[in-house]
């Protein structure tokens, strides 16, 4: 009997070990996939050239590591030095597996248009320009409102009635800023003339400014610059002739504002922001999103954000209260800026 019964109880304790580990297995694969459920989602910001020269990518990344930090995200800025260097960033980022790659301008059309095609569960976005898969979001901008803007208080503040803009490009993308202001300086001085100018490219300097002079000698007192890193040759100009301009995307005014005296702001933190706050909250979707002065993706300095830098006399705020309410006007309705590239 007592040889039967330590059989028993040898069995039943075995019965209760084989239990408690089977137990512990579970809790430690259910341990692990919770560590899964709750593993930080990875994003790459992809560009198609070294941040520094050009503030457009500058306070891109600052709004990407923005987010990053707010919503808990792993993000990962990649710089490239030439397009194949950029493509093959873009390919480094997908084996990577991020889940989300985010790039920017028409530079990386072409490379995101083959590799995201050929990576359909993989999801992307580009800011500044469309890139029509199902797997993308395309992030674009109204610049024309902003440029409306530009050209309203440039009609209101000049004394020469005589207005010039050097732009980069004889390309769509340019028309945004350049029919913009050309219908916001109407709106206010119809009797104002404005020059125009193409540089040719967006990365020369000396012949922005060689332009710039030629509209100053012809009498323009306020010249635009919208030509990218050739805004330094307009700048360079307007402090060796005593006239006035205004800086693109973030605001330069900060650089020299005896000469600067606005800038047409394009907020590119604002969009790779929301970008990843989107992906984060399940709201991210492929297809086309565009920013204007409602959305806070376009504005002008001293009109839609305050300045470091004070409003320089020559413009005044008189015209800024002027043109604050046009700039109520467009986000109300009454006044439709139409978009040049849709007429």
């Amino acid at each position: 009997m007592k040889r039967g019964s330590s059989f028993v109880l040898s069995i039943i304790m075995l019965a209760i070990l084989l239990a408690a580990c089977g137990n512990s297995g579970s809790k430690d694969e259910q341990s692990a996939q919770g560590g899964d459920s709750e593993k930080s989602l990875r994003m790459a910001l992809v560009l198609p050239e070294k941040i520094g020269v050009n503030p457009f990518f500058v306070q891109m990344d600052e709004g990407f590591k923005k987010a990053g930090e707010e919503f808990k995200v792993d993000t990962k800025t990649i710089e490239s030095t030439d397009p194949a260097a950029f493509e093959q960033n873009l390919r480094a980022a997908v084996a990577e597996n991020y889940d989300l790659i985010i790039t920017a301008t028409f530079q990386a059309e072409d490379a995101l248009k083959k590799v995201a095609a050929e990576n359909p569960d993989k999801s992307f976005a580009i800011v500044d320009t469309t890139v029509d898969l199902p797997n993308v979001r395309s992030v674009g901008f109204h610049e024309y409102e902003g440029a409306y803007l530009l050209g309203a208080a440039a009609g209101l503040s000049t004394k020469t009635d005589k207005v010039g803009m050097i732009v980069a490009m004889d390309v769509p993308l340019m028309k945004k800023y350049t029919e913009g202001f050309k219908a916001g300086l109407e709106s206010v001085n119809p009797n104002a003339e404005f020059l125009m100018n193409y540089v040719g490219g967006f990365n020369d300097p000396a012949k922005a400014k060689e332009l710039a002079l030629v509209q100053f000698g012809k009498g323009a007192d306020f010249i635009a610059a919208a030509s990218a890193v050739g805004d330094l040759g307009v700048f360079e100009a307007a402090k060796e002739k005593g006239f006035y301009t205004s800086g693109q995307d973030t605001d330069r005014t900060v650089e020299d504002p005896e000469h600067i005296v606005l800038s047409q702001l394009k907020s590119t933190d604002t969009v790779s922001y929301q970008t990843v706050k989107d992906f984060v909250e399940g709201n991210f979707k492929a297809g086309a999103v565009n920013y204007g002065l409602k959305e806070d993706g376009v504005g002008l300095t001293y009109v839609t954000r305050d300045s470091e830098t004070p409003l320089n006399a020559f413009v005044g705020q008189e015209v800024i209260d002027k043109v604050k309410a046009i700039k109520d006007d467009i986000v109300s309705g009454k006044i439709v800026v139409k978009d040049p590239l849709q007429q």
